[in-house]
């Protein structure tokens, strides 16, 4: 009884003082079913970053205090390991539904290394196996004579180069321009785009060489599920920082995001793969017994 004394004790000395008593009901288990009415919205802001991770982000970025014009400053945007650039070459490769891969992969460590080599190879594969699917169709032609086409290179760097980041440059300023209309609009930073973009790449460049087969109906279909594969990521990156706006606007930007990267599919197997057979006509040579001699070259 030497517990009842005390608390008599204690309100004699502080009537407004509050006691709990064993038989009364505890409310932690109300606010437990209030956070699991709230799991759903909790899971959305973990997959768009909360204010905690975006002040964590800015602590992080006031490490990179090297001026742009020194070495310093972008040897920090290559500063990834090889298990970090394969762990996001294969979530890009096997995109997971509802998962966002910017808070995934990218937020802790963003990079340029990954892209710029990603995009850098695809180049290559595209010019190479152009020229090669190009050989490989005309062979056994009599009149088909073999010339590589260095000029496919240069093509190739130009496209995938600009896609790469002119398209992220332009989402990345919609994003800050829609940020600033609408409270609720999520924007990424352009380096976290621009790896989003580099990695999605990736998928094309086993595309690129199976699409050497010389059968027209293959190399659609593989680039039809390329497409799909690399297009999911893209959807499922952007779609929640979107989805807060006006709704045709948020549908209007995925379908802008996926429309150009369909046209970057489209045309590149169109480009380097299908085009079509031309036939230059040689200019007439005399011969030297007063005719003359036509002949053409594929």
């Amino acid at each position: 009884f030497a517990e009842f004394d005390d608390a008599a004790n204690l309100l004699a000395a502080n009537p407004d003082a509050t006691t709990i008593s064993i038989d009364e009901p505890v409310e932690i288990p109300k606010k437990q079913h209030g956070r699991l009415q709230e799991s759903g919205r909790e899971e959305d802001d973990e997959l768009l970053g909360t204010d905690d991770s975006d002040k964590t982000e800015l602590l992080a970025g006031q490490k990179k205090s090297a001026p742009f014009w020194t070495f310093e400053y972008y040897q920090t945007f290559f500063d990834v390991d090889t298990y970090q650039v394969l762990d996001r070459i294969k979530g890009s490769v096997f995109p997971v539904p509802g998962k966002n891969f910017v808070r995934l992969y990218i937020r802790s460590n963003p990079d340029l290394y990954g892209p710029f080599w990603i995009c850098a190879t695809l180049v290559f594969t595209i010019a190479v196996s152009g020229n090669l699917s190009n050989f490989f169709i005309h062979l056994g032609k009599p009149t088909y004579h073999y010339v590589p086409e260095f000029r496919k290179v240069s093509i190739a760097a130009t496209t995938i180069y600009a896609y790469a980041w002119l398209v992220p440059l332009a989402l990345w300023g919609f994003l800050m321009w829609r940020n600033s209309k609408v409270m609720n609009i999520v924007s990424y930073s352009f380096l976290e785009i621009v790896c989003v973009y580099g990695y999605s790449l990736f998928v094309y460049i086993p595309t690129a060489i199976l699409w050497i087969i010389p059968q027209k109906v293959v190399r659609w279909v593989l680039m039809i599920f390329s497409l799909c594969l690399s297009g999911s990521v893209l959807v499922m990156t952007f779609w929640p920082a979107v989805r807060d706006d006006n709704r045709r606007i948020a549908l209007a930007t995925v379908g802008t995001v996926v429309l150009l990267h369909a046209l970057l599919s489209v045309g590149c197997l169109a480009y380097f793969f299908d085009a079509p057979e031309l036939d230059f006509p040689v200019p007439f040579i005399p011969a030297h017994n007063g005719t003359t001699v036509v002949t053409k070259s594929h």
